[in-house]
């Protein structure tokens, strides 16, 4: 006979708020610690941008794991699974497949090419300025898609967490988040916020590991039996099979598809997460740290599976539902429902962390784009020394920071996970051909690269503009409205084919040719790392 404790009690969580709160403060005081100590070292522009490549191939892995391992993947995809069963599941499968197309086409032949940025490697055969341009916008373009994912995230947690249902309560709390998110990467720099990284990769997997078996203990480590009672709970056998979510329509299985292609070529082109790269000493540690992730990542997608269906088996789908918070709740109220208070308070700062941490890893990200492809190298033509490329990039942290506040509050209430797969679909558009191209092809130019960048973002964007994501439905950011002409939620399947098809439609009809001798080299470096420990060094 299993034994399922009572359900929760939503209305209980309003005592929770002082335990939870002096747990965040606690992980706040100690990561700020550490983030001083870690800013000792931050006197060049590669300290700050890159850590100084100090970092190991493990070390730089459990960080990627903790960049990845966002506030989607821990509250938006259990809380889609609680909700849509199978269909939910594909956002874990989607997130994980992903890496090997970043593992087998982009980390090493990246880190053997660039020096910071992914402009990096585009102009080092391209023309410098376009390129950087076209590079530096579509990265900010990308993160600030990510970071409306992330502020959404803290909205829902808190409002949770104290009870917190007013639009002005929930935006007041997107703004401390901003606040602290800022604090972090103006002092610890990559650094920094590398080993917060690290310190909430662990704590993250950690305590979903510790619910995830707490789960099966309660079903005798019996999946089936947890299945079950997930339809039980449910009352819809249907939450086990797939369709539940994308199998209504000819629309919706057009739009899952849509979903899929945008998740597994999405990750080879995140500027986050290909920054990364460039923190380990050499192309090995580089590959390294991408099988490392792998492990990590790929062991939290297989948690978020017994996570999501023991939140539907034991919480129940309506229940989410009506919390503060929504689908996003799905976590939280689990661990309320196991352990009470006190695994409620560390799952929900782990949470809270974890989107901490990743705002600041996409936040130094478009402010190095920003500050060493804008600045550096369009506007000051190279000419500026690294201080004032370093104090450049703390403002444009300030600027970012308040316009992902902005956002966030506008974004506030709607799914994580999917908000991150939009992300996903700008990255793939407007990045990941580019790439693809420019490592690969010899005969691809500038005009080429100019094409494909501004053309898939534009694409990407008015489409989702466009989209029921927007306008005209229920769940829309403006639910008033209709001007919803595209009928997917998520672009990808357009854009993306669409953006290779300009690259290759700007390369064949561009009369200027490339300089070959650049081609060359960058193609043996890539290949070998012949020249590239030289290069990132001055």
């Amino acid at each position: 006979m299993i034994s399922i404790p009572a359900a929760v009690d939503v209305a209980a969580l309003k005592d929770t708020t002082l335990l939870n709160m002096g747990i965040f403060g606690l992980f706040v005081a100690v990561t700020m610690v550490i983030v001083f100590r870690a800013s000792r070292n931050n006197k060049t522009a590669a300290d700050y941008y890159a850590a100084g490549r100090s970092f190991t191939g493990s070390q730089n892995g459990t960080a990627i794991a903790g960049d990845y391992l966002s506030a989607a993947s821990f509250l938006g995809i259990t809380g889609a699974i609680a909700i849509n069963g199978y269909d939910g599941f594909m956002y874990s499968i989607g997130f994980l497949v992903a890496w090997l197309v970043a593992l087998l086409l982009v980390a090493e032949l990246l880190r053997n090419t660039g020096k910071f940025t992914m402009a990096d490697v585009l102009s080092f055969r391209l023309r410098q300025r376009p390129v950087r341009i076209a590079a530096a916008i579509s990265t900010l373009a990308v993160c600030f898609f990510y970071l409306l994912a992330q502020m959404a995230g803290a909205g829902s947690l808190i409002s949770l967490l104290l009870g917190i249902s007013d639009w002005g309560g929930q935006a007041l709390v997107i703004i401390v988040v901003g606040a602290l998110m800022i604090m972090y990467v103006l002092i610890g720099g990559m650094k920094g916020t590398t080993w917060v990284q690290i310190i909430k990769a662990m704590l993250l997997i950690a305590g979903a590991a510790v619910m995830t078996l707490w789960v099966l203990a309660i079903y005798g480590f019996n999946l089936s039996a947890l299945l079950g009672g997930a339809v039980e709970t449910a009352n819809n056998p249907a939450v086990l099979n797939p369709g539940l979510q994308y199998g209504k329509t000819e629309t919706s299985k057009l739009d899952f598809m849509s979903l899929g292609l945008a998740l597994v070529l999405g990750t080879a082109a995140l500027p986050h997460v290909l920054m990364r790269f460039y923190t380990v000493p050499t192309a090995k540690e580089a590959r390294k740290s991408v099988v490392w992730s792998i492990w990590l990542i790929g062991l939290f997608y297989l948690f978020t599976l017994v996570l999501g269906y023991g939140a539907a088996a034991l919480v129940g789908a309506d229940t989410i539902k009506s919390a503060p918070g929504g689908v996003n709740a799905a976590a939280p109220l689990l661990a309320f429902h196991l352990g009470g208070p006190l695994l409620l308070g560390f799952i929900s700062a782990v949470a809270f962390a974890t989107i901490l941490a990743v705002v600041a890893g996409l936040t130094i990200t478009a402010a190095a784009s920003f500050a060493h492809d804008i600045y550096a190298n369009v506007i000051a033509k190279g000419k500026a020394d690294a201080a004032t490329e370093v104090r450049v990039a703390r403002r444009t942290v300030v600027v970012i920071g308040i316009l992902a506040i902005l956002g966030g509050i506008f974004a506030n209430g709607q799914n994580v996970a999917f908000l991150v797969a939009l992300a996903f679909a700008v990255a793939a558009s407007a990045n990941l051909p580019t790439i693809i191209y420019s490592l690969f092809w010899r005969k691809f130019t500038t005009q080429g690269a100019v094409w494909s960048m501004y053309g898939g973002l534009a694409a990407a964007i008015l489409l989702i503009v466009f989209s029921p994501v927007v306008s005209g439905a229920k769940t829309s950011m403006i639910p008033g409205a209709n001007f919803a002409l595209f009928p997917l939620s998520n672009p990808g399947i357009v854009s993306i084919p669409l953006a290779f098809f300009l690259g290759w439609l700007g390369t064949t009809l561009d009369r200027k040719r490339e300089d070959t001798a650049k081609q060359a080299e960058m193609e043996v470096r890539s290949l070998t790392g012949i020249g590239a420990e030289k290069a990132v060094n001055h």
